[in-house]
């Protein structure tokens, strides 16, 4: 079942993506009135959970530094609902896998098909434990094929996420950690320069790779020791686990059905890097 994870998140991962760097959703957030990309991005992902403080929010996201989310939650809600953000985000996704796709595919009963079958894995997870995925699961499943899919490889997105943030925190890895070991696992050196940390001040920084010097997870170069490669293969193999139930919904046939309908739109989204 960790294969089959595994699999799926490649395949489902570049469909999300579209939300985070295709244009359509970015303008559709701007134009309700959301100032910045983050003020958006916030908004739209944190809205199935309502109006929560900046606290529970930076809890079920994990990642982000101390400080971020309080820049944007709860003031991106103050003038525009959270229903409408995440109304935004979904519309501004569903066209730009639209677009990227063009209607041949986007209009194909392939498609149709692969939109019903991650529909259904996607809402057949217990939500216990899952934060995130349990707010996802509340909104309501959108008619159209194309907003039906993002939505759902949405959906389990979260759930994989809320799975990863659980597999961290047994291994004692915050939020800036994880990220500079996935900066070290993709081959970024200095992991400091990676794109999602490289902003927060030098002495933060500078204190996490102490940490991680100090548990023998990076060496004296800050690149990973046998410990710390070894301590992020077991947490995305236990990612891969933690992520598996939503697939036990389907049937050998109907996985491998899911497979080769969403090859072909995965791979589109890969070509156009998913914006």
């Amino acid at each position: 079942m960790t294969d089959i994870a595994r699999r799926m998140f490649e395949l489902l991962e570049p469909i999300c993506l579209v939300a985070f760097v295709a244009d359509e959703c970015n303008e559709e957030l701007a134009a309700l009135g959301h100032r910045t990309y983050w003020d958006g991005y916030f908004a739209s992902r944190a809205a199935p959970l309502g109006r929560v403080p900046a606290q529970v929010v930076h809890a079920a996201f994990y990642s982000f530094a101390d400080g971020e989310v309080a820049r944007h939650i709860p003031s991106a809600w103050e003038t525009i609902p959270p229903k409408a953000s995440v109304a935004a985000r979904q519309r501004g996704s569903a066209a730009s896998v639209r677009r990227i796709l063009g209607d041949e595919l986007a209009d194909s009963p392939g498609l149709v098909r692969a939109a019903d079958l991650t529909t259904k894995a996607a809402t057949s997870a217990p939500t216990e434990g899952r934060v995130m995925y349990a707010g996802m699961r509340t909104l309501p499943v959108p008619s159209d094929p194309v907003a039906r899919l993002w939505h759902s490889a949405t959906m389990l997105r979260e759930h994989r996420c809320d799975g990863h943030i659980a597999a961290l925190v047994g291994a004692r890895i915050g939020g800036t950690e994880a990220h500079v070991l996935s900066a070290l696992d993709m081959g970024i050196h200095p992991p400091e320069s990676f794109g999602r940390i490289h902003h927060l001040p030098r002495e933060r920084l500078a204190a996490v790779m102490d940490g991680l010097r100090e548990r023998g997870l990076v060496d004296s170069d800050g690149r990973f020791t046998d410990a710390g490669r070894e301590t992020k293969q077991r947490i995305e193999a236990l990612t891969d686990e933690l992520a598996a139930p939503p697939y036990d919904a389907l049937s050998p046939a109907e996985f491998d059905e899911l497979v080769a309908e969403l090859e072909p739109i995965t791979a589109a989204l890969v070509a156009a890097g998913s914006q």
